[in-house]
């Protein structure tokens, strides 16, 4: 019986996921349009997203973590409502935040 190589069965995973700023937050994120982040989640992605960029968190949760009702999430152009946060996401998908904005 042929000795098993350890190291032939750890595989490095890295997901990429594309996380989408609207423009008017982009100021919290040094005018980034797109941010690179890995994940399995949306909310492991955003949560990366916030924590390189602790100025965005308020803007797009509230104090318990969950997403302010302004804020709309979807993947790859598609709503990801409800349960925003709990969704899946794999590599090469995009994630685009939604800021409604009201006014008159």
């Amino acid at each position: 019986m042929a000795a098993e190589n350890p190291t032939a069965s750890v595989r490095e995973c890295t997901m990429t996921v594309t996380v989408s700023i609207p423009v008017f937050l982009q100021a919290f994120v040094d005018n980034a349009e797109t941010i690179q982040v890995s994940g399995q989640t949306v909310k492991e992605c955003l949560g990366e997203t916030m924590t390189r960029y602790p100025t965005l968190k308020k803007m797009l949760v509230d104090q318990s973590g969950k997403l302010h009702a302004y804020v709309g999430i979807y993947i790859n152009g598609e709503d990801a409502f409800p349960d925003e946060m709990s969704r899946k996401v794999k590599d090469g998908d995009e994630i685009h935040v939604i800021y409604a904005l009201a006014g008159g």
